[in-house]
């Protein structure tokens, strides 16, 4: 028998933790209250039952089917899940005895030290003794775990009541006697965790009988807990028994522990589903993003890369209109969307860091690099589609102008000819007398001297047509008919010249008389009447220019030819002086002329009017050439007020993108004062937008004065774009940085000291000011923190701040390091332990399960990716949520 202790003996676990206070020691000389035993015996008889049926078994009489210690060692290894010593099967007393005495061993074990209860008492069937180990199996197996917030194990029982019947109105639960009589506690219990069950607003608080039986008889049918009390027992008895009522109260606790549980591996799988969702929900916007700007780069580069030349120019100035459109309205927008892309991307990231999940890797074509390569392409083809325009009017332009003075001077050419072959096929020779075809023969040979005079221009005709055919003139078929038939006439012109003089020369031999001074005339008025129309076709001359010196050279050209004016005027009044003489000959010797000089069609009077005509050209020539003065200095104009522009916004654009480097190297603040300054700044740089868009404005103006060259200045519009997009695109990014640095921050609990000391290590280290390092620099930097670090473990931390081998470490990738070292995040493991719990313990969960434990669209979400299960266990319907917990994090996390 084991010897009794005092009075205040306490019960105690592994020795040294208290786990219940001994509030009622059994005494063996006292006999337990009657009403108290009934319930006590009822109680723990029940209790007994629940676990024996277990094995098959069960007690009626407490105090008689535990004499034998059979019952009792097996009551143990059910509840306790452990094996005892092989109990003896004899009938003799001490057989008993040394069973019981197996079982109270055992129970001694489990750190209980057994009070006034000794192995003979049971074996005698003293049923206070009896009770009182019973209390004390069930103090130790079923109420000693339960502890709330550090308390002990009674009053962690009774905080778990109190604050689970709280909201319930006429439940007070205080004690384990009185607060229960009514019976509203223990309705109270179920309808909080299985409200289907109890309809509670229908519960009398002056009816305790029926409610005690209503929630008895619904915990026996539903939660599996047998009827332990009886409701006229308690409702009779002043005070319940205190021990029965946490007996009962107990089963449940456990009963509804596991709902506690799964509850909260509930709330830790729909956490870690939510992040799933919601980064999901951020890479399906990526996608349609990503494959919207690939799509309309795609369909924009073939647009771009179309070389198919315009015929006039018109239509290539309509191109060059349409490109400007596609830089100012069409292209702008894209530009914020591939950087939003980028930001996108990087958030995205940097949140399936934070949340311990694997790096988004975009579909095959969709990658960050991609729409690089893709937009790198774009930029390409922009640039050779803009120059091949501007070539291209140019060319148009150098095309209009030949064309135009190919028809000028064909229509001149063609002028000269009409009617040069009736004259040269006529017979008026046969007739004439011998001064005549003397004089027929001198004027054929100033028309060969005519004819040889037009050779040139017959020749620069031809030229100017070529030049048009290699240039791909798109009316190139009509020039060169005209062109033939041209050349074909000159042909015509030289062999029956040849044939005329011929002729007159045969003639010649029989004619002797000749006019000295017509033959004079006429061989003077022919050169000079040439080059009166080569003077003529000069002055009408088109010309193109592109600069101011061009035009000068032409003016002082035009300059140069109006001071050999009075020479020629000399010559002129020199040939018609030899008219006069003819006249006055004439007069003085009384001859009558017959008509006109027989060697010339050349008259003093068109000598005259053609002179005329050099007059006037003259000042009209002084006017064209002033008039492209004026224009080349407006476009000299033009170029500067862009130069001045250009000069200021190039640099601006330079010191920005300088500022915004040093910004973000330095720390001036909180990280959302900086992200203030950096958007203030931001705000700044995009009110400067109006500078851009009037240099456009001053670009399209240069573009559509034909300006080609810019010697003012060293920037183009080009280069000032790239430079302005890139600004944008820079500051966009830097605020990204730091957004991202907030968001690490606080998923990380990473202080505003911690980051700055982050900042300012990095900064030390970094001595390139270029906001990130190479690897010696880095190691430097985690020497400097404190890290001890061998080439394997430094390998390993490059490994993560560097996955590409980029061979450079960014801020962000310090603090990431820096902060996941030591944070506790959701991992695979936890994800399937709370899978675990919703599942009973099972391998595999059903969509039965999910819809009954989860919210419903979270649960529908599990359900549609989780494979079937084949494990030898598995039953129709069966979940794999094993593979599923993995796949959230990837295997590498396992």
């Amino acid at each position: 028998t084991r010897t009794p202790n005092n009075q205040n003996q306490q019960y105690s676990s592994g020795g040294s933790q208290m786990y219940m206070e001994q509030e009622n020691d059994w005494d063996r000389d006292l006999l337990l209250d009657p009403a108290w035993e009934k319930q006590q015996r009822k109680t723990f008889t029940a209790w007994c039952n629940s676990h024996l049926r277990k094995a098959g078994t069960q007690i009626e009489n407490i105090e008689e089917d535990f004499r034998d210690g059979l019952k009792l060692m097996l009551l143990l290894e059910v509840i306790s899940g452990e094996r005892l010593p092989k109990p003896e099967r004899g009938k003799m007393r001490v057989h008993k005895i040394n069973n019981v005495n197996k079982a109270l061993d055992f129970i001694a074990s489990k750190g209980v030290k057994l009070v006034s209860i000794g192995a003979e008492e049971i074996v005698d069937g003293n049923v206070k003794m009896t009770l009182g180990m019973i209390w004390t199996i069930i103090l130790r197996f079923a109420i000693q775990d339960i502890s709330v917030e550090e308390t002990s194990a009674k009053e962690g029982l009774l905080l778990w009541c109190q604050r689970k019947t709280a909201p319930y109105k006429n439940v007070n639960v205080q004690n384990f006697h009185i607060s229960w009589k009514d019976g509203l506690a223990f309705n109270a219990l179920i309808h909080r965790h299985r409200p289907e069950l109890i309809d509670y607003e229908k519960l009398r608080k002056d009816d305790p009988v029926t409610n005690l039986n209503n929630a008895f008889e619904v915990a026996e049918k539903y939660l599996d807990i047998p009827k332990m009390l009886d409701a006229e027992d308690i409702v009779g008895t002043l005070r319940p028994d205190e021990k029965a009522i946490m007996t009962y109260v107990s089963c449940f606790y456990h009963a509804f522990s596991g709902a506690q549980k799964a509850e909260t591996a509930a709330n830790r799988i729909c956490k870690v589903l939510a992040v799933n969702q919601e980064n999901e929900h951020l890479m399906e916007d990526y996608e349609k993003l990503a494959s919207d700007l690939l799509e309309w780069i795609r369909r924009t580069i073939p647009w771009l890369e179309n070389r198919a030349p315009e015929k006039t120019m018109a239509e290539m100035q309509q191109k060059l209109e349409d490109f400007r459109d596609y830089r100012r309205v069409h292209k702008p927008p894209k530009v914020q969307e591939k950087c939003q892309l980028e930001i996108n991307f990087n958030t995205l990231q940097t949140k399936l860091r934070l949340s311990n999940r694997p790096a988004f890797m975009p579909s095959e074509g969709r990658m960050v690099s991609d729409i690089n390569s893709a937009w790198h392409n774009l930029e390409g083809a922009e640039k050779g589609y803009e120059e091949w325009l501007l070539n291209e009017i140019r060319r148009l332009e150098r095309l209009d102008h030949l064309a135009e003075k190919f028809r000028q001077k064909a229509t001149i050419h063609e002028s000269w000819t009409a009617g040069k072959e009736s004259m040269l096929t006529q017979k008026d020779y046969e007739t004439a007398s011998l001064s005549e075809v003397k004089a027929l023969l001198k004027k054929h040979e100033a028309f060969e001297s005519d004819l040889a005079a037009h050779q040139d221009r017959v020749e620069q005709i031809a030229a100017i047509a070529q030049e048009l055919n290699e240039l791909d003139y798109y009316d190139a078929p009509s020039v060169n008919a005209r062109c033939q038939k041209i050349c074909e006439q000159w042909d015509l012109l030289g062999s029956l010249t040849q044939s005329r003089r011929e002729s007159l020369e045969r003639t010649e031999k029989q004619l002797e008389s000749i006019d000295g001074l017509y033959l004079e005339y006429a061989k003077r008025a022919a050169p000079f009447n040439n080059w009166m129309e080569g003077a003529m076709e000069d002055l009408q001359d088109m010309f193109i220019v592109h600069n101011i010196e061009e035009i000068q050279g032409l003016i002082t050209a035009h300059e140069q030819f109006k001071s050999t004016l009075p020479e020629a005027n000399k010559e002129r009044e020199s040939i018609q002086a030899i008219q006069a003489e003819v006249q006055k000959i004439a007069r003085y010797n009384g001859i009558k002329l017959s008509g006109n000089n027989p060697y010339t069609s050349i008259t003093p009077e068109s000598i005259d009017s053609k002179w005329d005509k050099v007059q006037q050209l003259v000042p009209q020539r002084d006017k064209a050439l002033q008039e492209e003065l004026g224009r080349q200095q407006s476009n000299d104009h033009l170029r500067r007020q862009f130069a001045n522009q250009a000069n200021v916004i190039g640099p601006w654009i330079q010191n920005k993108m300088e500022e915004i480097g040093r910004i973000s190297i330095e720390m001036n603040g909180t990280l959302e004062d900086q992200l203030t300054h950096l958007r203030q700044y931001e705000q700044s740089i995009i009110e400067y937008k109006p500078k851009i868009d009037q240099l456009e404005g001053d670009y399209q103006l240069i573009q559509e004065a034909l300006i080609f060259d810019n010697k003012y200045t060293a920037y183009t519009m080009e280069h000032l774009r790239v430079g302005w997009e890139q600004l944008l695109t820079t500051i966009a990014r830097t605020i990204n940085e730091i957004e991202n640095q907030i968001l690490t921050r606080d998923a990380k609990g990473i202080s505003q000291e911690q980051l700055h000391e982050y900042r300012a290590s990095f900064n030390h280290f970094d001595k390139k000011r270029t906001g990130m390092m190479d690897s010696d620099d880095f190691r430097a930097l985690l020497i400097s923190t404190g890290n001890s670090l061998g080439d394997a473990e430094f390998a390993r931390i490059m490994g993560i701040v560097d996955p590409n081998n980029s061979g450079a470490v960014t801020f962000q990738a310090f603090i990431d390091f820096m902060s996941r070292e030591t944070t506790d995040t959701d991992t695979a493991d936890q994800v399937i332990a709370s899978f675990k719990i919703l599942a009973g313990d099972k391998n595999y969960i059903t969509a039965e399960e999910l819809r009954r434990e989860l919210p419903p669209d979270q649960a529908e979400y599990c359900i549609a990716r989780m494979a079937p299960y084949s494990g030898p266990d598995a039953v129709p319907g069966a979940l794999d949520y094993m593979s599923f917990s993995t796949a959230l994090y990837g295997e590498s996390d396992l």
